[in-house]
């Protein structure tokens, strides 16, 4: 399934597909910095803490980058 839209709502990022579906719910973070950097059709970037993590449509961790 690819990825519609992702929004955040309060910690965590709700992931949807192109019916509305609920995919996944990814944790966002507590700090003020934290939460959804951006998103495409295939993955979901929250920041959480020092790092950006990118996502795939079923939650599963891709990668983790240094935040700058």
């Amino acid at each position: 399934m690819a990825i519609a839209t992702a929004v955040q709502r309060g910690h965590f990022v709700y992931v949807y597909d192109e019916k509305g579906h609920q995919l996944t719910a990814i944790p966002a973070g507590s700090q003020p910095t934290d939460g959804l950097q951006g998103y495409t059709g295939t993955t979901v970037s929250v920041r959480r803490g020092a790092f950006i993590y990118v996502h795939d449509e079923r939650g599963r961790q891709l990668s983790a980058t240094p935040a700058r």
